[in-house]
């Protein structure tokens, strides 16, 4: 929790710092590289944890990595760095990019279901989810085969949770 209000606010900053210096798009894709490198290479989250390798030359390696960076993302990497926080530098990134959707006006929607849902049912779902919100929705849809059937909706910290799982799970509580 502490690391996460830690990642909110660097990554705040480095919002802030995008906008007055107008970089936001070339800020926006270093840390979008940066988040797919992290992803892909499961050693870098290591390499950026490891208290056994200092901090210059975690810089060091960080800067040759990402040499293509623009020079104000590898001066903020390294004051991170800097700060003892590297290990938290990827849930920076990605605390970066939610406030830059929520700077711009998009609200990621997430829709899991057990089956891929037919575009009548999803725009049905998009209907009455529009209602509630403010903003562009960014629909993201996964498949989750051990709901049965229904779906899942999250947004944000909101959930709406209309699978046969849950149903069954509740109607499991009642009985017991």
């Amino acid at each position: 929790m502490k690391s996460n209000k830690s990642a909110v606010r660097y990554a705040t900053a480095l919002l802030e710092l995008a906008i007055e210096h107008n970089k936001v798009e070339l800020i926006e894709s270093d840390i979008l590289q940066f988040v797919q490198t992290a992803e892909e290479v499961h050693d870098f989250q290591v390499f950026l944890s490891s208290p056994l390798i200092i901090t210059d030359k975690k810089i060091s390696i960080l800067n040759q990595i990402f040499k293509d960076f623009n020079q104000t993302t590898l001066d903020f990497m390294s004051l991170v760095a800097k700060n003892g926080r590297e290990s938290i530098m990827v849930v920076i990134a990605q605390q970066f990019i939610s406030l830059l959707k929520a700077h711009r006006g998009i609200v990621p929607i997430t829709i899991i279901s057990a089956q891929q849902l037919e575009e009548g049912t999803k725009q049905s779902i998009l209907a009455k989810i529009s209602a509630t919100i403010t903003g562009t929705p960014e629909i993201t849809e996964q498949i989750d085969a051990d709901l049965i059937g229904g779906f899942i909706v999250r947004m944000g910290d909101h959930q709406i949770d209309a699978s046969v799982a849950n149903q069954l799970k509740r109607l499991k509580q009642q009985f017991v």
